[in-house]
C-alpha cells in the first residue's frame, strides 16, 4: 500500500510538472535556451564577486527563498550566507588568495526557470603554492520581475584523481 501512494505522488508530481510547461515547451540546450548568454554572464560575474567576497554580488545573485545545499551537505539560506559574507574579516595581504571560475556550462530552460549546471574550479594560492579544487554546483533559478536569481543550489566535491605511484 505505502508503495503504490508514494508510486501515485510521485506520478501526480510528474504530471503536475508536465501542466505547469506550456505545450510544445520542450527542454532547451545552452546553444538554444533563449537566455543562456544572459544567465551564463550572471554566473561569471557572481564567481567574480564570490571571489572578492562581494556581498552585493551575492545579494543579487540569491533569492530570498533560497535553498543551498552545500558540498559538506549542510543547508543555508540567503540569511545564512548573507550573513557569512558579511561578518567575514577583511583580508589580510598574506591571506590565502581564492578564485572561482565555471568550465562546462549546461543550460536547460524552461520558460521562466532555468537549470544551470556547471564545473566550478575553486583555485587558491598560498605562499607561492597553488592549489584547484572542483565541483559539480547545480542551480535552479527563476525570472522575477525581469530578472534572474538562483533559488535553489547543490554543490558537490570532485574527489581529486587519484596519485599514480612513482616508479
Amino acid at each position: 500500500m505505502r508503495r503504490t501512494l508514494t508510486f501515485a505522488a510521485a506520478l501526480l508530481a510528474v504530471a503536475t510538472a508536465a501542466l505547469l510547461l506550456p505545450a510544445g515547451t520542450p527542454a532547451q540546450t545552452a546553444t538554444t535556451a533563449p537566455d543562456a548568454a544572459e544567465l551564463t554572464q550572471l554566473l561569471r560575474e557572481f564567481l567574480a564577486g564570490a571571489s572578492k567576497n562581494d556581498a552585493t554580488m551575492h545579494d543579487r545573485f540569491w533569492a530570498e527563498d533560497l535553498i543551498y545545499t552545500g558540498s559538506n551537505g549542510t543547508r543555508r539560506t540567503k540569511a545564512d550566507i548573507m550573513r557569512s559574507v558579511r561578518s567575514a574579516p577583511a583580508p589580510k595581504p598574506d591571506d590565502p588568495v581564492s578564485t572561482y571560475s565555471a568550465e562546462d556550462i549546461r543550460i536547460q530552460q524552461y520558460g521562466d526557470t532555468a537549470i544551470v549546471a556547471f564545473r566550478l574550479v575553486g583555485t587558491t594560492t598560498k605562499d607561492g603554492k597553488t592549489e584547484s579544487q572542483n565541483f559539480f554546483n547545480t542551480g535552479t533559478f527563476l525570472k522575477r520581475n525581469g530578472r534572474w536569481q538562483a533559488v535553489a543550489w547543490q554543490a558537490t566535491r570532485i574527489p581529486p584523481p587519484e596519485q599514480k605511484p612513482a616508479q
